[in-house]
This record gives structure tokens, sequence and C-alpha cells, in this order.
């Protein structure tokens, strides 16, 4: 039997451009684990107001982080993929076929699919790269591979990874990020603060259940006892508010002016949501929040990418995904 390991990343427009982020925004926003509206009411909404406003604005900043290759996301999973293949490899997998896919935009995850089955894998491991699960994000994907698996008659054997929150390897991964960035700018001190930034969800999903507020803080937590910090010393904060809606709090650019306000002259903030540097991370954290910050009295601002290509990184990828196998 042939074995594929395929990632699914959230997804990412084809260009930094209106129509590319009407097109993306489009499938994005309609997924309704995304928004939780009635159809009718939010179709009105989206097609009537969101898709005519906003794909202008947030064209400009994708733009912001463009980069030769591409879209940052998308370039990251792709690379992660291939060292992803290289390591199984040493390790004496070579068998294992792995390949990416994005939940919204191409490459869609049915076309993989379908590649992958076409080229006789029989049995294929999908992991989503969002190490926190939730419904509008993880279930998200798998709701794509069952969209996938009612074209088809004859289906491969598939099987899912649900969260890596408190997997061993991502926290090392993440701790050795943070300590690589003191070794180059210095261990914080009491007007220094450790800011970990997730991706926010309202808060009703998690009133009907949505685990992921939980497994942040658990994640925090973790990286924390890593760190040897307190929870004053490091804070879990949530980023991306869409909507008028309350949101998981307390949120991070709010959080960030308040702390500048209080003699906070540095900030050392990561990403522990996100597996891949992208939008969300290089222009609403490094960008917005930093200047939102120095805006406010603050002297420092350092962002900590995500785990990307780290080595350690990919080591722990391969430990998740083999363990599913």
């Amino acid at each position: 039997m042939k074995t594929a390991i395929l990632l699914v990343n959230l997804g990412t427009p084809e260009a930094p451009t209106a129509p590319a982020l009407r097109r993306y925004l489009g499938e994005f926003l309609w997924d309704p684990r995304v928004v939780e509206i009635p159809r009718p009411v939010w179709w009105l909404i989206l097609n009537g107001i969101i898709l005519n406003t906003r794909p202008k604005k947030s064209a400009a900043k994708y733009a912001a982080v463009w980069t030769p290759e591409g879209s940052p996301l998308k370039v990251h999973t792709a690379r992660q993929a291939k060292l992803l293949k290289g390591l199984l490899g040493q390790r004496g997998r070579d068998d294992l076929t792995v390949d990416y896919a994005m939940r919204y935009g191409s490459p869609a995850v049915a076309d993989k699919l379908e590649e992958l089955t076409t080229a006789g894998n029989s049995r294929i491991l999908v992991v989503p790269l969002y190490p926190q699960f939730a419904a509008s994000t993880t279930a998200s994907a798998v709701d794509a591979v069952s969209a996938w698996t009612r074209t088809r008659r004859n289906l491969p054997e598939i099987a899912f990874v649900r969260d890596y929150h408190a997997h061993p390897g991502y926290l090392d991964a993440l701790a050795a990020s943070v300590r690589e960035h003191w070794l180059a700018h210095g261990r914080p001190d009491e007007a220094t603060r450790l800011v970990m930034s997730f991706h926010g969800l309202p808060q009703r999903c998690i009133d009907l259940g949505d685990p992921y507020y939980g497994e942040c803080q658990r994640t925090g937590q973790l990286l924390r006892e890593r760190l040897g910090l307190s929870e004053q010393q490091a804070l879990v904060t949530f980023q991306s508010r869409f909507g008028p809606a309350q949101w998981l709090q307390p949120y991070t650019q709010p959080t960030l002016e308040d702390l500048a306000q209080q003699g906070v002259k540095r900030i050392d903030i990561l990403c522990p949501g996100f597996a891949a540097d992208c939008l969300e991370t290089l222009e609403e954290i490094a960008l917005e929040c930093k200047a939102a910050f120095i805006g406010k009295g603050g002297r420092e601002f350092h962002y900590i990418p995500c785990v990307n290509e780290r080595p350690d990184w990919i080591e722990a990828l391969a430990d998740i995904a083999l363990s599913r196998l």
C-alpha cells in the first residue's frame, strides 16, 4: 500500500490585487464554518458590502508582505512539505509521498487528493497545519476532504491529525526560537513582556463548545514552563478581530497599547497558533501592532518569526506524522 502525507494550510490569494482578493475572500468567508450566520442574511452582507469594500484594503496589506516567490504562507508551506519529504527519506521512509494543499485557493484540497489517489496512494494522512483545533480551521479542512469523498466511489484510507498544541517537539521548537531571540537581543527584564498572540475566534464559538481557547491557553502555559516565565511575564492574547461581536480576550493590539502606557518598554511577540508566517503575523503583528506599541510610548518591538522551516520544527512535524501512521 502506498501512503501519502498531505499538509493543509488555510490558503492565500493568488496575487496581492483586489480581483484576486475578491475571489479568495468570497470562498473563505462563504464557508459556514468560518462565518456562522444564516446563509441568506450572510449572502447579502458578503456580496453587498464586504466583497465590494474589503478586497482593495486587503490587497494593500498583502502587497506589504508579498515576496518575489509569492505569498509567504504558500511559500513556507511548500518548503515545509519539501523538507518533510527529505527528512522522512533520511529516516528510511522514502516510500512516503509528501504534498501540500490550501483549504481556500490553490492548490485545492480536492485537486491534491485526486492527484495522490491517481498516483496509487491508497492511504492518505491529512495534516492540517493548525496547532490548536478549531471548527473554523481544522474541522473545515476535514469538510473539504469529506466533500471530495462524495465525488468518488473507490476511496483511499484517510486519517487526520487533529491538533498538536501540546506536542513536545512543537513546543521545543517554539521555545528554541525564543531563546535564540534572547541570545541576539538580551533576556527580558522588568520592562519587557513576552506576548503570545493567537488568532481570535468569536466568543460564541467557545460558548457552543469549541475547544480552541483552552488549547491556546495550554500551549501558552507549556511554553511559559519551558522558558521559566510567569503569567505576568508571558501573556496570551488574541488578534484578528472581525465584525462587532465579542471575540476572545484579551485583544492583542489594545493589550500592547496598555502595556506601553504602563511603562513597558520592550515587547517580544510570537504567534504560536501559526505554523507559517502569513498576513496575520507579518502585517498585522510585525507592522500594525509594532506601530501601535511604539505610538503609545514603547521603545522596542521584536517579532519572533513562526517555526516556518526550522529544522527542529520539521523534525517535530515528522514525528507528528509518523505517530499517526
